[in-house]
């Protein structure tokens, strides 16, 4: 008979292993779907793409103890109310154009990328800009040519050009405003918005 304990026995440890395994995979496949879920456009803190056509602002939630997003009046992009499969197809048109011109490589997203240059998750947000009402011309000067229309802030980087058509310029734009809407938890923390709606 053996004189090794039931509990240091190797089988009973190769099965507990086993085990483990088994379930953790399982509750691994169950996060994936949860979090594909999650990040789907119009599901919870990610809203549908059809954002673009209002105005986004951020607020203080005195409960959450930072900013979120709040989505208020038509403010349509560009001045035309897009339908909803229009929206999808620019904002996944600036998706892809970002990927492609690899913008990641000197900015940030969701605070992923390169700290060269400024996080572009509330870009559409940035004081910057000036108002409310020269933002989509400003950023269209720039995005077409940002070596003239630098803006440094003293820092003397600058963003060579991308060469974007005008259809690029429209899509990286309403990406942005998109990813402006999406709940981030207070990312990035003490933002200040640009002043929405006269304010």
């Amino acid at each position: 008979m053996s004189s090794t304990p039931w509990w240091a026995a190797e089988d009973f440890w190769r099965k507990c292993a086993i085990f483990v395994t088994a379930f953790m995979a399982l509750v691994l496949i169950l996060l994936t779907f949860h979090s594909l879920a999650a990040i789907q456009s119009g599901a919870g803190r990610v809203p549908a793409y059809s954002v673009i056509n209002h105005r986004i602002d951020y607020r203080m939630d005195s409960e959450r103890g930072y900013q979120i997003p709040v989505i208020g009046a038509e403010a349509p992009l560009f001045g035309r109310k897009l339908t909803d499969a229009e929206a999808e197809q620019l904002v996944d048109l600036g998706k892809l154009t970002v990927q492609a011109k690899n913008c990641m490589n000197c900015h940030t997203l969701l605070g992923n990328g390169a700290y060269f240059a400024p996080d572009l998750t509330k870009s559409w947000l940035d004081p910057g800009w000036g108002n409310e009402q020269a933002r989509e011309v400003l950023m269209t000067l720039f995005l077409k040519d940002p070596v003239a229309n630098a803006r440094t802030f003293g820092t003397g980087r600058s963003m060579p050009n991308m060469r974007l058509t005008d259809d690029e310029v429209r899509g990286v734009i309403a990406f942005l405003k998109w990813m402006s809407a999406v709940d981030t938890n207070g990312f990035p923390r003490g933002f200040e918005p640009l002043p929405q709606g006269g304010a």
